[in-house]
């Protein structure tokens, strides 16, 4: 029996890596089993900083719909679809405006430092992202949303609308609660976080061979210049991935890092091909839906009419309430 409802969104922003599959992707395709999910390719969202040049957004939207089922997302399980297919987002997304209070999103923590990294780029899209965030959630009547640790401050903003909208109007909408995610966290193949900008990432598409030339391209630890010198794993990029993605020998090799009694190239080479088998479904699924893009665009359509359904019995609750 399942729990509950859940909304959950990512924004199409270009290439997807291993460092979002495991920072949510994984953990969506663990909670299909569970909740009834709704889950949106939130292109609406991808506008609020990255608006002067649109003209990519459909192949990434296409290339994250593919991201999505070649991890596992079951596409009748789950409601897949893209965001601004659904006019209903942006309608409850400006009447949510009209009742909050400016103050409430000045203070949202990841504006404040979004603010700084992007100067001058201070739009009313952009300070309004929480509302939109919001609308996307209620307009499903979600009562769970997977979330990291930092975006916790928008979820509670988010309960602090429905409960002036419930207290206002009609008591509408659920408090929708946190489902709070244990991602597993992957450096990039230089040791920083893994990014897009950084050029460090290594890309969800990857091929095997792709996988194995990644590997080899890995930081270690920079002390350890020759292969006798004794390795310290807490240092080194690839040992990072082995407790992810080889966890069953982890402490073997940390035992023989620290001895000397495995190289870097050997070290290397082992996580590759453990990386290599578990993602080969993931690589499978991609073949096969790579041959079939209609089907993609197919999948978004179903998606998008099902998730219509829902949300204009919501809009019809709301106009309802507000006396539209």
């Amino acid at each position: 029996m399942r729990k509950g409802r859940i909304f959950s969104g990512m924004q199409p922003s270009g290439k997807f890596h291993l460092g979002n599959y495991f920072g949510a992707l994984e953990n969506w395709v663990r909670l299909q089993h569970e909740y009834e999910c709704y889950f949106s390719i939130v292109d609406l969202h991808a506008l609020t900083s990255s608006y002067e040049d649109t003209k990519k957004l459909p192949e990434h939207i296409q290339n994250m719909a593919l991201d999505w089922l070649s991890g596992g997302l079951d596409p009748e399980k789950n409601v897949i679809f893209v965001q601004s297919h659904i006019k209903e987002h942006a309608e409850l997304h400006l009447l949510l405006s009209m009742i909050t209070p400016l103050g409430w999103l000045e203070r949202v923590p990841t504006y404040k430092d979004k603010l700084q990294q992007l100067g001058q780029l201070n739009t009313y899209g952009f300070l309004g992202y929480p509302v939109l965030m919001t609308a996307d959630i209620l307009l499903y009547k979600a009562d769970t949303v997977p979330v990291g640790e930092d975006q916790l401050p928008h979820l509670e903003l988010a309960r602090e609308m429905v409960r002036r909208f419930n207290s206002m109007y009609a008591s509408i909408f659920p408090e929708p609660q946190a489902r709070l995610s244990q991602a597993k966290l992957l450096p990039g193949i230089d040791g920083r976080k893994m990014s897009k900008s950084y050029g460090n990432e290594i890309p969800f598409a990857a091929s095997p061979d792709e996988l194995r030339a990644k590997v080899r391209l890995m930081v270690t630890d920079p002390q350890r210049v020759k292969r006798t010198d004794f390795g310290n794993p807490d240092v080194c990029t690839v040992f990072a991935f082995h407790k992810i993605f080889n966890q069953d020998e982890v402490a073997e090799i940390d035992v023989q890092c620290r001895s000397a009694s495995i190289g870097c190239v050997d070290c290397k080479k082992r996580l590759a091909e453990h990386m290599v088998a578990a993602l080969a479904d993931n690589h499978a699924r991609r073949q096969a839906w790579e041959s079939n893009p209609n089907r993609i665009k197919e999948i978004l359509v179903y998606g998008a009419e099902r998730a219509r359904t829902v949300a204009a019995a919501t809009m019809a609750e709301v106009r309802e309430a507000m006396h539209l």
